[in-house]
Order: C-alpha cells, then sequence, then structure tokens
C-alpha cells in the first residue's frame, strides 16, 4: 500500500471518548482501505488506540466533510462527541471558523466554537424514528427497551443502579431481532435526584462499553424528557465522569433544535509511523 509516513496525527477526546483525527483532505489514503486502517490504528496498545479515526476532507457546499470510522472498521453515521472533536481540530487548523458547518453521513451538522476553545456546541440532526417501549428479557426481567434514531440507532433501558452487567445486557440488546439489521447502541439510564442522568452506553462498532456516547446522550435526554422525567436543558454525566448539556425543544414526540455541549480536548499531536500498521 502506497502510503507516504509519517503520518500528523491529532488525538483528541470528546467526554472521555477518543479519537485520532488526520487531515485528509488530499485523500492519501486509499477509500478501500480505510476500513483496514482505521482497525490498525485504533488498536490500544499495540498502535496508537481510540474509539474512532475521523478523516477530515473538502466538501463543495459545507466548510469540510468527515469520514468517521469506529475502531473496527465501520463506518459510524454521526458522533456527538466525534463531532464536537472535529469542529474544534477545523477551527484550529484554519479550517474553518467559529461558527461552521460540515458533511456527514447524517447530515449537515452545525457547530460553534464556545468562549475557550475547548468548549464546542454541535447542532445535531434531528431525531427521528422514535418507538415507545418494547419489552426485551434482561437478567430474567422483562424491561422496557426504548428507542430514537439521533444519527445512529439508540435503545435506551432505564435502570435504578450503575451494577448491572453492561457488556451482556448491552449485547442483548444491540444483536436484538427488533434492531436487525444494522443493530443499535444501548444506552442504560439512571435519574438523579436533580434531574440530570447518568448514563452508560455499551457502543456497536466497539462493542463494549465507551466513555461517553455523544448521538446515545442526546437520545437519553430526550426519551427521559418524553417520560416526564427531566426537562431540556439536561446535564448527563458519561461513564467517564464528563459531563455533557443537551438542549432541544419537544412538541408531543417532535424533537427540534437538538443541541450538545461539552468539552474537545486536544490530548497530542504526533507523527504516526508505518509501524503503527504493523
Amino acid at each position: 500500500m502506497n502510503i507516504e509516513f509519517p503520518i500528523a496525527i491529532t488525538k483528541m477526546s470528546g467526554a472521555g471518548n477518543d479519537f485520532i483525527i488526520i487531515d485528509h483532505r488530499s485523500q492519501f489514503i486509499p477509500v478501500p482501505f480505510h476500513a483496514q486502517f482505521a482497525q490498525m490504528v485504533c488498536r490500544r496498545r499495540f498502535s496508537v488506540g481510540a474509539d474512532g479515526l475521523i478523516l477530515i476532507e473538502n466538501a463543495e457546499a459545507t466548510d469540510f466533510s468527515w469520514r468517521f470510522y469506529n475502531n473496527d472498521g465501520s463506518i459510524a453515521e454521526m458522533c456527538g462527541n466525534g463531532a464536537r472533536c472535529a469542529a474544534r481540530y477545523a477551527y484550529q487548523h484554519g479550517i474553518a471558523r467559529k461558527r461552521m458547518n460540515f458533511s456527514t453521513v447524517a447530515g449537515v451538522i452545525e457547530a460553534e466554537i464556545l468562549g475557550e476553545q475547548e468548549h464546542v456546541s454541535v447542532r445535531m440532526t434531528e431525531p427521528f424514528g422514535y418507538q415507545d417501549s418494547n419489552l426485551i428479557s434482561l437478567g430474567g426481567q422483562e424491561r422496557e427497551i426504548f428507542s430514537i434514531n439521533t444519527g445512529v440507532p439508540q435503545a435506551v433501558v432505564f435502570v435504578d443502579t450503575d451494577e448491572i452487567p453492561l457488556k451482556l445486557w448491552g449485547r442483548t440488546v444491540r444483536f436484538h431481532e427488533d434492531f436487525e439489521p444494522a443493530g443499535t447502541n444501548v444506552n442504560f439510564i439512571r435519574v438523579l435526584e436533580d434531574g440530570n442522568l447518568h448514563v452508560r452506553t455499551y457502543e456497536r462498532g466497539v462493542e463494549d462499553e465507551t466513555m461517553a456516547c455523544g448521538t446515545g446522550v442526546v437520545a437519553s435526554a430526550i426519551i427521559a424528557t418524553m417520560q416526564g422525567l427531566t426537562e431540556s436543558p439536561v446535564e448527563v454525566i458519561t461513564s467517564g465522569g464528563e459531563s455533557l448539556m443537551v438542549l432541544f425543544e419537544l412538541d408531543g414526540s417532535k424533537v427540534t433544535n437538538v443541541y450538545l455541549q461539552g468539552a474537545a480536548r486536544i490530548i497530542y499531536e504526533g507523527q504516526l509511523t508505518a509501524e503503527a500498521l504493523l
């Protein structure tokens, strides 16, 4: 594979969801190799390690576009935490101004750098496909599962404690026939006394718990509000202990003007060598 090394990379974190970001406007990595490249560089301990790979590319109608790959090489339609990181990266590298828009598989995303650069607001695509509760057996008990698409399919389960077999339950719902063939992310929500939420997410493509999932946080806030358990704006505490803010307008089951706000931190900048793919 004729790729010129080293490759400049930036490692970023959005609420503990970590990403490798590459300026790919010259498109030097062949598209047929993207999935394998993502798998290789996202390996922890053997390579850079990350939840996902973001390739920043040129676009005609927006400031830029991205190609987003989960660490298993699959394409993700959207990622709220990744979107915030991509926005800060684009601003930091002179690709876009503080207010910008960019193209994703899920549609055009609007973003804005807020005050200090590490805080970013992203206007999400409008959610669709809300489904009221369906029963799925988890831990020998029939539990209500709600679902909505916030750029990525999301299932939501309300729990009273964080002490659950998340990976087992997550896989059960993620691969359940109700969500075939694409599968779904699975969010386990605990409503706190102040009306805020604590969310743990099993993410498809990662196939494990992630420290945060932006689209999952948005889905959790919306469905909790639909159930009368909280209201916008909703503060959500992720598995990594980070705080994200979700703002939206709700009219019956119609949700509009959805924003996700939170930190997007630059962890390091470096050079990827060919040995990262061994």
